[in-house]
């Protein structure tokens, strides 16, 4: 099962300057837990923004430097190598950026999407790919509101494959 993974806002946002737009515990929380064990593939921009390895995860690094290394990770040059260091895996997930959830989508390689959906307009300039209901339909939601810890409300949703 391969699935992506992502915190959008009310309008598909992203993030901004290779950086996240909101904090958000209770989804960095709900991340982890849920990715723990499992594979996690990014582009280069994404896992610099991190700045290392997640712990209990095998990091795959997308990019089209071929020189490109980083201890403790797997490196490959396209989305589809990437998924093959993966293809022993239950459930690995697709981590961002924009681009990578933009090729995954777009060439069919995604069986889920499991999204924070903030219900807040950001500025961005990087932005999710619009969720299309011919091809995805709702399998689960939880609604959540703003608290002390967490500024926004918000909602964790997946999605399946039509």
């Amino acid at each position: 099962m391969i699935t992506i993974i992502a915190a959008i806002g009310k309008n598909n946002e992203l993030g901004k300057d290779n950086d996240l737009i909101w904090h958000l515990p209770a989804d960095l929380k709900r991340f982890k837990k849920v990715t723990s064990g499992h594979y996690i593939i990014m582009g280069r921009n994404t896992f610099e923004s991190i700045g290392k390895p997640l712990p209990n995860r095998t990091t795959v690094i997308i990019t089209r430097n071929n020189d490109y290394f980083k201890d403790g990770c797997l490196i490959s040059n396209s989305i589809e190598d990437a998924l093959e260091l993966a293809e022993n895996e239950e459930n690995a997930f697709l981590i961002g950026g924009a681009q990578i959830y933009k090729q995954a989508i777009e060439n069919n390689l995604v069986d889920k999407l499991d999204i924070t959906i903030v219900h807040h307009e950001f500025e961005a300039d990087v932005y999710f790919p619009k969720i299309d209901n011919n091809i995805w339909y709702e399998v689960a939601r939880e609604d959540f509101k703003a608290d002390e810890k967490n500024k926004y409300d918000y909602s964790f949703v997946s999605y399946a494959r039509k």
